[in-house]
């Protein structure tokens, strides 16, 4: 019952989002990291979270990421989605977090932040709402606003991106 309620009230403050942050491993991708032979770092990311990307940003709403990984792969698909707000191999993401809400001209109410693991955990309560992907450990679910139904990876981005444009009426009388 609790739960509900706090799912509610997340959904209401959705309305109100004009950044979306991210993490990558564990949201955009599955987690997995992929080594090829010469020690390069190979990601698998969903087309529908980058549909995802581009609907926000159509709607006005910006989209950053914040990774406390670094690799080409990941640098080449923000450049492909034209993310350009990103603070990548920083594992102290509190630290970043202001700076990027600073950047992107945004107060924390009007941030929704997704992430998956403990790192991301720190910087729940620092945003509007926080979100967690459906595979996430139980204890991270525990501490966010709303559990998405997808994992990581299997859409779930495009998830929170279509319940932000539906609660902004974007896509309204749309079957």
């Amino acid at each position: 019952m609790a739960r509900e309620r706090r799912r509610a009230a997340a959904l209401e403050k959705l309305k109100r989002v004009r950044l979306v942050i991210t993490d990558v491993d564990g949201v955009l991708t599955d987690g997995g990291l992929y080594y090829g032979s010469d020690g390069e770092c190979l990601k698998r990311f969903h087309a529908r979270d980058g549909l995802g990307v581009r609907l926000l940003q159509q709607a006005g709403i910006q989209v950053a990421v914040l990774s406390g990984l670094d690799c080409p792969a990941l640098r080449k698909r923000l450049a492909d989605l034209g993310i350009t707000e990103a603070v990548l191999g920083q594992l102290d993401k509190r630290a970043a977090l202001s700076g990027i809400m600073e950047r992107c001209g945004v107060a924390a109410e009007e941030v929704a932040f997704i992430g998956d693991d403990i790192p991301d955990m720190e910087v729940f309560g620092l945003c509007g709402v926080s979100v967690t992907v459906g595979d996430a450990p139980d204890y991270v679910k525990a501490r966010a606003d709303l559990v998405l139904e997808c994992k990581g990876g299997q859409g779930a981005f495009r998830e929170q991106a279509d319940e932000i444009l539906g609660k902004k009426a974007i896509f309204e009388g749309d079957a």
